[in-house]
């Protein structure tokens, strides 16, 4: 559906169409790096207690992370088009999202194949009917006898995908739900905004955190996972809107050049009117940081 809007919508400088060549470019290089084997790190004997935690199925499995990951916040901005009726502001927004989770998976898994930790659980992944006679092994990695692709992923251990997605993606709601309720500039003092606001970060938080409770992640794995996905979130919501301080924060960039251009034309008394849509013009910077 979105791609019926881009025809219909304005463009500036066309830096859209470029980060829709970019989301989809990322998508391609994520499924690449997906199927690429990780770093073989040495699992000496006296750190094998870190790596020999039961084997347990996800709490949060893939089936659900992804539903979770793209059709909540996705659900969210159709319903909020279904009550503006605004093709640029949808747009604006599938782009900014898009545009972090395939940051967010790039990023991610270009470190997990260079550090290529072993997850809490590598060992029965390693060994899947256990085994005692270790003495004489030097190397725990080098001796494994399970499937390929489970040992294979029992080395993307850190940082946390699970994490990282869902903090970049119900992050980045959330941010889009502050800026949308104006929480932290005209509508201040009305608690029932934050708590809305912040209801994906809590969620995302549960996500991370069950990757400890069922031993698919060390802490630390979940932590900077977290942490990157934030981040990446807030970038790229930045990169298409302004601050949530801002009087503009509902509005993207696109549309606030718009919103401002008549009222500066009803204020200037004589006179050209700068052009807000012009990359050249110096009011263009202005607007980008507000």
């Amino acid at each position: 559906m979105c791609i019926e809007f881009l025809h219909s919508v304005r463009w500036t400088r066309g830096t859209s169409k470029s980060d829709l060549c970019l989301v989809l470019w990322s998508c391609v290089l994520l499924r690449e790096l997906e199927q690429t084997s990780p770093f073989v790190r040495k699992i000496h004997i006296d750190e094998l207690w870190l790596y020999k935690n039961p084997p347990t199925a996800s709490y949060v499995p893939t089936t659900v992370l992804w539903p979770l990951v793209f059709i909540v916040p996705t659900s969210v901005m159709f319903l909020y088009f279904l009550v503006k009726r605004d093709r640029t502001e949808l747009c604006q927004g599938l782009l900014a999202l898009s545009l972090a989770l395939g940051l967010n998976g790039v990023i991610t898994n270009i470190i997990k194949l260079i550090v290529g930790r072993p997850r809490p659980d590598f060992f029965y992944r390693c060994f899947p009917e256990g085994r005692e006679d270790l003495d004489d092994v030097t190397d725990i990695a080098s001796a494994c006898t399970g499937e390929a692709v489970a040992i294979q992923e029992g080395r993307k251990s850190f940082p946390s995908g699970h994490s990282s997605f869902s903090f970049c993606s119900l992050g980045f709601l959330s941010l889009w739900i502050f800026g949308k309720l104006s929480v932290f500039s005209r509508k201040r003092g009305q608690g029932w905004r934050l708590v809305v606001g912040m209801a994906p970060l809590i969620l995302a938080m549960m996500v991370a955190l069950s990757r400890t409770s069922d031993y698919h992640h060390h802490w630390q794995d979940v932590v900077v996972g977290s942490l990157l996905g934030l981040f990446i979130s807030y970038l790229c919501y930045r990169q298409y809107y302004p601050r949530l301080t801002s009087p503009y924060c509902h509005l993207p960039y696109l549309m606030v050049s718009t919103v401002l251009q008549p009222k500066l034309a009803k204020d200037t008394s004589g006179g050209e009117v700068p052009n807000f849509l012009d990359p050249e013009s110096p009011m263009e910077e202005q607007i980008k940081w507000i």
